[in-house]
């Protein structure tokens, strides 16, 4: 079986997130998916982080709908910071058998070299990097290359372009900034109700979401 693990800090999870989830799963063919939200990302800082709870269920809001997914707090749940190489230890201790897809976004495949043990993960998985454009696929394949040969499986993903980050939408949401296009609709009003990242209003001025 083709088990795809998609981790990431979500925070918050939006809808370029799904799209990504989506190509991998079409493209790969993968049966299931465990989405694992990292406690402390090990290659970025973690700014305005919401709390492990909040960002384990925007991602049960923003995926829950796709056949095959389900979702894991055991990076959460990890002391210290959340490495790539124990989380897909433990996996492959639960799941001997079966092949597991790594699921990585373009700039993590450029910087993938410097990642802890990242020979170890290599042999434990084999890597899905999501490409947003054309060019994007030219400037990953001689990366992808330089792990092949070292017997790393990679496999390139096509994806619809989807041009803003977590942190942008972080900012648009401190300065009262509509940002609902960018976000499930169930986020937008789980955001609202918890009144995650220090908006002190809401979307568009207004109090819920719903009332838009």
């Amino acid at each position: 079986m083709n088990i795809g693990i998609f981790g990431g800090t979500f925070n918050p999870v939006h809808l370029g997130h799904r799209n990504c989830l989506i190509s991998v799963i079409d493209q790969i063919k993968l049966a299931r998916v465990i989405v694992m939200p990292d406690r402390i990302p090990p290659h970025k800082a973690a700014q305005e982080l919401a709390s492990p709870e909040d960002r384990l269920n925007m991602c049960r809001l923003a995926f829950g709908d796709i056949a095959g997914v389900e979702f894991s707090d055991w990076e959460l749940r990890q002391a210290g910071k959340s490495y790539s190489v124990l989380t897909l230890r433990h996996l492959k201790k639960l799941y001997p058998d079966d092949k597991l897809f790594f699921i990585m976004g373009s700039d993590m495949l450029l910087s993938f070299e410097q990642w802890y043990r990242y020979e170890e993960i290599l042999s434990l998985a084999s890597l899905a990097c999501v490409a947003r454009l054309d060019e994007d696929i030219d400037k990953l394949e001689p990366f992808a290359e330089i792990l092949r040969a070292k017997n790393g499986e990679v496999f390139i993903i096509r994806t619809e372009p989807f041009d803003i980050s977590s942190s942008e939408i972080r900012d648009m949401l401190k300065k009262n900034l509509d940002c609902s296009c960018y976000l499930d609709k169930n986020v937008v009003q789980y955001i609202v109700d918890k009144n995650l990242y220090d908006r002190g209003f809401t979307i568009g001025g207004q109090k819920s979401y719903r009332s838009l």
